[in-house]
């Protein structure tokens, strides 16, 4: 069942636990990819000195995190490689949640094909990794993701006992903010970004 718009329109904190378990479709022209979400982190806008919205920041880049949740907020890193967030929480507040591993459930040979590797465990094993797996790329900024392409739905529960909270990775510019526990993973998966 594709998860509805009231899903991301919540705390993002909440959504962030609770995308764990959740799979990310893409049906695209080459054909479905399919992944089922193991980390993510929580960027909670103008208070948090790592979110790209931090002090209020409106720019054309930030401007999709200014609307409702459940949309795709796309930005480039290194200037090659896409990662894929979601916006949450509601208009005026510009949090999302950065999708940053996969296990990949369906499609799997296309997403070696994208990726250039027969390794499954390295597919989709970081932000960068699982947008090129999937097929994900700045045409995707903004996309609804209630929409028909690139959607969300439900996968399988994962209790609280197997989530691992953490802080995030690769922000250490971002100073106090740097220590705080909103990154996300499913303890004890191999398909984590880092362990």
């Amino acid at each position: 069942m594709k998860l509805p718009r009231e899903f991301y329109c919540r705390d993002t904190l909440t959504v962030a636990r609770e995308l764990l378990g959740m799979h990310l479709v893409h049906d695209s022209v080459e054909g479905r990819t399919t992944g089922k979400i193991v980390e993510v982190e929580a960027y909670k806008g103008p208070g948090d000195a790592a979110a790209h919205s931090y002090r209020g920041i409106r720019s054309s880049r930030t401007r999709i995190q200014y609307g409702p949740g459940g949309y795709a907020y796309i930005f480039i890193i290194y200037g090659m490689y896409y990662c894929f967030n979601i916006v949450a929480s509601v208009e005026e507040r510009p949090e999302v949640v950065l999708v940053r591993a996969l296990e990949p459930v369906e499609g799997i040979d296309l997403m070696k094909e994208r990726r250039k590797t027969e390794r499954i465990v390295n597919l989709c094993n970081g932000p960068g990794k699982l947008c090129a797996a999937m097929g994900i790329t700045a045409g995707h900024y903004g996309a609804d993701l209630c929409g028909a392409e690139l959607y969300l739905t439900t996968g399988e529960d994962v209790d609280d006992a197997a989530v691992e909270a953490t802080t995030r990775i690769n922000i250490d510019y971002a100073g106090e903010a740097r220590n705080y526990p909103w990154r996300y993973i499913i303890k004890g998966s191999r398909f984590v970004s880092k362990p």
